[in-house]
């Protein structure tokens, strides 16, 4: 999972400064344009007591906060290895923990978002009962336990096979760099492996029981099913974060005089898009927390009406 797209600078030829402005300025609009929609929708949430109350809202917000976190360490790696190439060690493993940490995240997220569904259309009588506020906050505190078992070990190892001298030297800030001994390998592969085929068989799970729940009930589950299938679209963004090194490797072999647009690209791909399309997806989708975002950006648009209506006359009245 490289965080930095340019950690290997030095095996690479040096772009042009226009070229590299011109990159990073594209990335931080997208990461404005981004973080400005999910920071609307977090203030529609906790605005609204109606969202603090519905474990769907209160889920899908997490994973918001979650994505904001994660673009946010991601771009901030990106322009350091532009602007300082090299950081500090104990530095770069804090920024490193947070973009693990927020990426095994949003997996996990997105298998509570399924069993949820799965209860409130295959169990709907105790959907009360078994989805609570208190429950679903209990299992968020459970899904950053999870990734905090399946990093820290990898810390703590550095930290006892690795000399003082090598956390206050300076490198280039990626995970390969950092977490570079072949166990630590073989255990992330491992458990990207476990973690992704979890995912999966709970949304395969959930969707075919709500799937066949319709049928028996005659319900129109046509939603909660639609719903589902675009947890799996947004899982199958989540593992580019995955395939992403293999796909550069790949594409660099293969155009070894575009090694920097490529991964310019991958690294958009993993980690821009997919952060982009999910407040689409799930928060201008769903007709309720839609309806409240346009009322809050219209009291907005108002509010700047009226101020810019009065400024006028408050600046008269002071030349008078």
């Amino acid at each position: 999972m490289n965080f930095s797209i340019y950690s290997n600078i030095t095996q690479t030829k040096r772009e042009p400064y226009t070229i590299a402005v011109t990159k990073n300025v594209i990335i931080v609009a997208l990461y404005i344009s981004i973080n400005y929609i999910n920071g609307t929708l977090v203030h529609t949430f906790l605005k609204h007591e109606i969202f603090n109350e519905n474990p769907r809202y209160i889920l899908f917000i997490h994973m918001v906060i979650n994505d904001m976190i994660q673009l946010t360490t991601a771009v901030l790696l990106n322009l350091i290895s532009y602007i300082f190439y090299t950081i500090n060690v104990s530095f770069c493993f804090f920024l490193l923990m947070i973009a693990l940490f927020t990426t095994l995240n949003t997996p996990l997220n997105l298998a509570g978002m399924a069993v949820e569904r799965y209860i409130a259309i295959c169990n709907p009588l105790r959907h009360m009962q078994i989805c609570t506020v208190r429950r679903t906050y209990i299992l968020i505190g459970l899904i950053w336990v999870l990734g905090a078992f399946t990093i820290l070990p990898d810390l703590f190892f550095i930290l006892a096979t690795e000399p003082l001298s090598f956390f206050l030297s300076t490198t280039y800030c990626n995970r390969d760099s950092m977490f570079r001994h072949p166990y630590m390998v073989e255990k992330r592969n491992i458990s990207h492996l476990v973690y992704l085929s979890f995912v999966w068989l709970t949304l395969f799970y959930t969707y075919f029981r709500i799937m066949f729940t319709a049928k028996a009930t005659g319900a129109d589950a046509r939603k909660a099913r639609n719903t589902i299938l675009l947890h799996g679209l947004q899982l199958l963004l989540c593992m580019c974060t995955y395939i992403g090194p293999l796909a550069e490797s790949v594409l660099i072999s293969l155009f070894p005089m575009f090694v920097n647009d490529v991964r310019f690209t991958i690294y958009v791909f993993v980690h821009i898009l997919p952060r982009f399309i999910s407040p689409i997806v799930y928060g201008l989708r769903d007709q309720m927390f839609c309806a409240y975002l346009r009322k809050h950006l219209w009291c907005v648009m108002l509010n700047e009406r009226n101020q810019r209506q009065t400024q006028p006359t408050t600046l008269a009245s002071v030349a008078f």
